[in-house]
């Protein structure tokens, strides 16, 4: 009987022992690296830099980088296709002239081996966010995806939000952040951390960017480590680069490192007419 109690009082602090284990890695910091990509989508006549002969490089570059979650601007969706096929990412999003397949997909790819998909949504940057619609002064339809997304292994969860603003129209642009703004306010009710990514088509001075920074932080801004070189190379004419991509984030602790993605890959300088640029979080 003595030796039945002793067996049961080990087994008891073997499972204690294992919670208090797990609930110690629960408050471990936990790293992100977040990503976003403009990827020139596939329909623009480049010549040598059309998609057909960077695609490669573009599997490449994420083969290195290894971001866990990233947001893609300006992809068909050949393009959302073919990272799926040939990494471990899967992908939301929908085409910006329809709200299926059509058009431009502001897609968020993630690693499914690090994070799960809760739910998502895209919604437009217009007066109708909740059909396909061109808003204010924009010269196109333009959208954001959202994910809530739980690292598998901590449990801890956030948003992850993606957009693309109008690279005509001023007040498309500061409307269309301030909706962006808006709308993360109305999902996310429990106030979990939060990452914006997108090429926002406007220089650090804009005005626009002042309704993100009242409330959120900027990578480029606040990390230990940052590069504040530019992201917009234009296939090598744009010189300097120009910064008009972005990371927002809150709710993290720290930015650890921002940094604009200038590597060569498969033999070319260029990935994109723009460096992707990521940034390492920790929460």
């Amino acid at each position: 009987m003595r030796r039945k109690l002793i067996l049961f009082s080990l087994m008891g602090l073997a499972l204690l022992s294992g919670v208090s284990a797990e609930a110690r890695d629960d408050n471990k910091p936990v790293e992100l690296k977040v990503m976003s990509y403009n990827i020139r989508n596939g329909e623009a006549n480049d010549g040598t830099n059309s998609w057909q002969y960077r695609a490669v490089a573009t599997m490449m570059m994420l083969e290195d980088q290894i971001p866990d979650i990233f947001g893609v601007q300006e992809a068909y969706c050949y393009q959302v296709e073919a990272i799926k096929t040939f990494t471990d990412y899967k992908a939301v999003g929908v085409g910006r002239e329809d709200g299926k397949r059509k058009g431009e997909c502001m897609s968020i790819f993630y690693n499914k081996k690090k994070l799960k998909m809760i739910k998502w949504g895209t919604f437009w940057l217009s007066e109708t966010p909740k059909k396909p619609s061109l808003g204010w002064d924009a010269a196109c339809k333009r959208t954001a995806t959202w994910a809530l997304m739980k690292d598998k292994k901590s449990g801890k969860k956030f948003f992850f939000v993606n957009t693309h603003l109008d690279h005509v129209g001023k007040e498309a642009r500061k409307n269309g952040l301030a909706l962006v703004s808006q709308k993360i306010s109305e999902i996310n009710k429990k106030n979990f951390p939060v990452v914006l990514t997108g090429d926002f088509n406007v220089t650090l001075e804009d005005p626009c960017l002042e309704v993100m920074d009242s409330w959120m932080k900027s990578a480029r801004e606040t990390a230990v480590k940052s590069d504040m070189s530019g992201s917009f190379n234009n296939w090598g004419k744009q010189n300097p680069e120009t910064p008009i991509d972005y990371i927002y984030y809150k709710g993290f602790s720290s930015c650890l490192v921002f940094e604009v993605v200038k590597k060569s890959y498969d033999g070319r300088k260029f990935v994109s007419d723009h460096f992707p640029v990521s940034a390492l979080l920790v929460f």
